[in-house]
């Protein structure tokens, strides 16, 4: 009999192919070296989310944490810090041109591994791991 499944360990596993394949893609067309923190505060701006402190919720980061993160990629010249235009007091976290060009870069290595994950596993494997994890999954039990 098979040992038991954790599918959280190979959703887990398979986020760190993506993640250390797009960073080699990254580093290949000459951007900085981001950390996993990093790669995930850029990974909530693709999802829409631009306010510090919606992301550190939805990372289970301190917004000290995420500040810290946000600096770094400031500093990295790929994010700004922006006035909120609905509320004064927040500031928005926003690429910009020079991230616009890595979020680019990044969407083409999505594609390449993509691709390369369909060659090795099979086309149909792929487009029905995307079905399952774009499936409606309801409300986290417990």
């Amino acid at each position: 009999m098979a040992a038991p499944s954790h599918l959280i360990l190979e959703l887990l596993t398979a986020f760190y192919w993506f993640d250390e394949g797009l960073q080699n893609h990254l580093r290949a067309k000459g951007w900085p070296e981001v950390t996993r923190p990093q790669s995930m505060l850029m990974a909530n701006l693709a999802l829409g989310l631009h306010r510090p402190s919606d992301i550190a919720r939805n990372l289970g980061l301190s917004r000290q944490a995420i500040h810290a993160t946000i600096g770094q990629m400031v500093d990295k010249g790929v994010v700004e810090l922006l006035d909120d235009p609905d509320d004064g007091r927040m500031k928005l976290v926003v690429l910009n041109a020079r991230g616009e060009a890595m979020r680019r870069d990044a969407q083409a290595a999505m594609t390449v591994m993509v691709d390369a994950l369909s060659r090795r596993i099979g086309a149909r494997k792929v487009a029905q791991l995307r079905d399952a994890l774009l499936s409606d999954w309801g409300e986290p039990t417990g």
